[in-house]
């Protein structure tokens, strides 16, 4: 339920800003479907608002298997929030680790190194919240 309050009120700030595009129910509900999942090395990804839907805005769930990561520490230029929703993560900023579990975000400023693993014994879930530039 939390998880839905989340992209629905991301959904919304994001529909007011949008003015020569038709926004209907259909469009602007995403349920997880499991059939849509994009596979991974280590677990699948599934894009619940992609980069075309909007203008570049997203939101996607990431599912990784126990001690594993999707990458290695890394930079980009896009600033984006993780919002872990099970699992055990280590989240890496600028050389520096923590360990979190569900319910605890994580934001990265743009151009600065991070990563997230999955350092449980479970699967590893979390959204990644991020604007891609166009």
């Amino acid at each position: 339920m939390k998880i839905a309050l989340l992209i629905f009120s991301f959904l919304s700030i994001t529909l007011l800003a949008q003015e020569n595009k038709e926004f209907t129910i259909d469009n602007c509900v995403s349920i997880f479907n499991f059939e849509m999942i994009e596979k991974t090395k280590v677990g699948y990804q599934y894009w619940f608002v992609d980069k075309d839907f909007l203008d570049g805005r997203t939101i996607k769930m990431s599912s990784v298997a126990p001690n594993s990561a999707t990458h290695a520490p890394h930079v980009h230029q896009e600033d984006e929030f993780f919002f872990i929703l099970e699992g055990k993560a280590e989240i890496y900023l600028e050389g520096k680790t923590k360990i979190v579990e569900g319910y605890a975000s994580f934001y990265c400023p743009s151009n600065v190194e991070h990563g997230i693993r999955n350092v449980g014994e479970k699967e590893l879930k979390y959204l990644v919240i991020k604007k891609y530039n166009k």
